[in-house]
């Protein structure tokens, strides 16, 4: 536990801050409704319904501010790359973007249900009240629009008026529906097993959704949600005239001659509509978010060379006028020829001292087939790419760190032959500024097939490294998860070799998956006093025991190793 609020106070002092943002509005606004005297005759029809609408109502407008700002991606590239403020322990909070992303859209639904529910119940009282014969509060109070414009208080005016008339009639009602319906539609298409199996219905029905009418349906929808005004409050000129805690009795006993002070009736006011004043910002902010990714993703991309490597992995290297990169960033690609509307996210491959940028790509699903297919088959027209990016990730902090471990499944090395690349170019340019002193690289794979696009790189880096009296400074691990009775006895036969008789390279590839406990023990015995980076491009369930080693083997004391684990995350 000491460990991991060592690595994760700041994560946890952003979840407590909202949380408590979250309770503090819905008490304050849930206890304001509840004993407020503007709502006293209000609560007379609705109860502590009214309270619980109200509550929930401020927390939706909360969290509709925030949904946005995290799937910025443009603002959390600026905040990585260029804005002074942001140390290491806040650039790392940048990459848990889409799991606060996910916590707010969790909020959201949940509140909708309260705010629904209650409303819910609202109408069915306000339509009761309405229909009441008897001198109760309620039934007066009901009554009252036949006194002027300016005194009716229950939006149900008619006895033959049904609660569903109201919810799909009137503005409130109509918008709610329809904003409930958008927020269900986006949640549930964007769940893990939608995004794994039904990618497309994923991209159409949450990015298409969300980008093309979010601000006409939901956002919209949340703005002009209150201005019809259904939900009234007592006017403070009628409260100084006529206070009910002092003149509430009289609405049920007073007869037609009443001379008393209290004999004027009540004058109510809808409650102003203030949904437009939490979202404005982030509205507009993502507007010119998505109008400078519009923009950049129409300028040129000119594919300079395509490359096929083993076991079907597509190395498509391109260049782009104005394009700046750092290492391990991300861009979004989109194949007109494929689909017009869906953009992929790939990590760029190539280093920022090539003079292009590259991705490779391996199948893993229908629209990354018919990528490759597509390259494939091509003759003398190259299809066209559009790029929009790059965007930051979790790997452009690798330099900050004197030690790294990066580790990689499968295609999930990429970013890290994009910071291997540029080692190489610092090594060969004599850079003096490289902080990192050490790196422990290890990859995952499935098949001996995925290696192979991967081993020039790293026989270079052997070679380079070697020249430069620095072999030490890299020291990788490959291992492959997946193999036959043939594969280990042609490795049992050339056991003597000196070179690895799957890939070529000097040091040996390991059957079977990592002890990460030992791992991580020899690297703190090794460094320990050292702050360790750790990185992972790879599924939730290495990212889970890499976390677990990461606490295990921190230490808590300050002069101690630390080790810090970053995931990649689109």
């Amino acid at each position: 536990m000491g460990n991991w609020l060592v690595n994760h106070w700041f994560s946890a002092a952003v979840l407590v801050t909202w949380l408590g943002i979250n309770i503090f509005l819905f008490t304050y606004y849930f206890l304001f409704f509840d004993q407020d005297a503007r709502y006293f005759y209000t609560r007379a029809i609705l109860g502590s319904a009214l309270a619980w609408a109200r509550g929930s109502a401020k927390c939706l407008n909360f969290n509709s501010m925030l949904i946005l700002l995290p799937v910025c991606r443009n603002l959390l590239s600026f905040l990585r790359g260029t804005c002074s403020c942001c140390r290491r322990t806040l650039r790392r909070q940048l990459d848990h973007n889409l799991t606060f992303h996910k916590l707010v859209a969790y909020a959201l639904v949940l509140f909708t249900a309260v705010h629904t529910i209650a409303h819910l119940f609202n109408l069915e009282r306000y339509n009761q009240s309405q229909q009441a014969t008897d001198c109760s509060l309620p039934a007066v109070l009901s009554k009252m629009h036949q006194k002027g414009s300016n005194k009716w208080l229950n939006p149900i005016h008619s006895n033959e008026t049904t609660v569903e008339y109201v919810a799909f009639t009137t503005i409130p009602g109509l918008t709610g529906v329809i904003i409930t319906l958008a927020l269900i539609l986006m949640v549930t298409s964007s769940t893990e097993f939608i995004r794994r199996n039904y990618f497309e219905v994923f991209w159409y029905t949450h990015h298409l959704f969300l980008i093309y009418f979010l601000f006409l349906i939901y956002f919209a929808g949340l703005v002009i949600h209150g201005i019809a005004g259904m939900v009234r409050g007592q006017t403070e000129k009628s409260m100084a005239e006529v206070h009910p805690h002092r003149c509430a009795q009289y609405l049920t006993q007073r007869d037609q001659n009443c001379t008393h002070d209290c004999c004027k009736d009540p004058e109510f006011g809808s409650i102003p509509a203030e949904s437009w004043k939490w979202v404005l910002a982030p509205i507009l902010l993502y507007f010119f978010e998505r109008l400078l990714r519009v923009w950049r993703a129409q300028q040129k991309v000119v594919v300079t060379k395509v490359v096929m490597h083993p076991a079907r992995v597509l190395e498509l290297q391109m260049q782009k006028k104005g394009f700046r990169m750092e290492v391990g960033q991300y861009i979004f690609v989109n194949c007109s020829a494929i689909s017009p509307l869906e953009w992929h996210p790939f990590t760029l491959t190539s280093a920022p001292e090539e003079d292009f940028f590259s991705i490779h790509v391996r199948v893993g699903g229908d629209w990354t087939e018919r990528l490759i297919d597509t390259f494939q088959q091509q003759n003398l027209k190259m299809p066209r790419i559009e790029v929009d990016g790059p965007f930051g990730t979790a790997s452009e902090d690798v330099f900050q760190y004197e030690v790294a471990m990066l580790v990689g499944a499968g295609i999930g090395v990429t970013p890290f032959a994009s910071i291997l690349k540029s080692i190489w170019y610092k090594f060969q340019q004599g850079d003096q500024t490289l902080k990192t002193k050490k790196i422990y690289f290890y990859w995952l794979c499935r098949d001996t097939g995925a290696f192979a696009w991967f081993n020039d790189l790293l026989a270079s880096l052997e070679q380079k490294m070697a020249e430069s009296g620095k072999a030490d400074f890299l020291t990788y691990r490959l291992f492959l998860t997946g193999w036959n009775n043939s594969i280990a006895n042609n490795v049992a036969l050339h056991f003597d070799t000196s070179t690895d008789t799957v890939t070529g390279l000097r040091h040996k590839t390991s059957f079977g998956r990592p002890m990460w406990n030992t791992e991580f023990a020899a690297v703190a015995a090794a460094h320990p006093r050292s702050v360790v980076g750790v990185f992972l491009c790879g599924p939730e369930a290495l990212a889970k025991s890499l976390k677990k080693s990461c606490h295990q083997h921190s230490s808590l004391d300050p002069r101690k190793v630390k080790f810090y684990f970053n995931k990649e995350n689109f």
